[in-house]
């Protein structure tokens, strides 16, 4: 689950800015089931859109730099549960490589 807080930061590490209340406005548009916070599916859903919306080219390959902390071209699962862990999202050995299935 991710908050406000937690998205800022995440937000803030892909060059952007947003205020507290977009934020939350963010949260709002994709937390289907309104318990205030978003979990890994939500935050795919906002990311989407917020890349679909606003982001060039360019912002999107920052955005994959992020994640792709080798610089090889490619996400590994070792790298994406890094991301994972410093944004606060806690995933079991089984929960992670479930969330690796239904990416592929």
């Amino acid at each position: 689950q991710i908050t406000t807080k937690e998205l800022g930061t995440v937000m803030r590490s892909l060059g952007q800015n947003p205020s507290e209340s977009e934020l939350q406005d963010m949260i709002n548009e994709v937390d289907a089931d309104n318990n205030g916070t978003i979990d890994f599916p939500e935050f795919l859903t906002m990311m989407a859109r917020k890349m679909k919306d606003t982001d060039s080219e360019e912002e999107i390959r920052e955005a994959f730099k992020v994640f792709d902390r080798d610089n090889n071209g490619f996400i590994s699962a070792a790298e994406l549960r890094h991301v994972m862990t410093s944004i606060g999202e806690k995933l079991t050995d089984d929960g992670f490589y479930e969330m690796i299935r239904e990416a592929e």
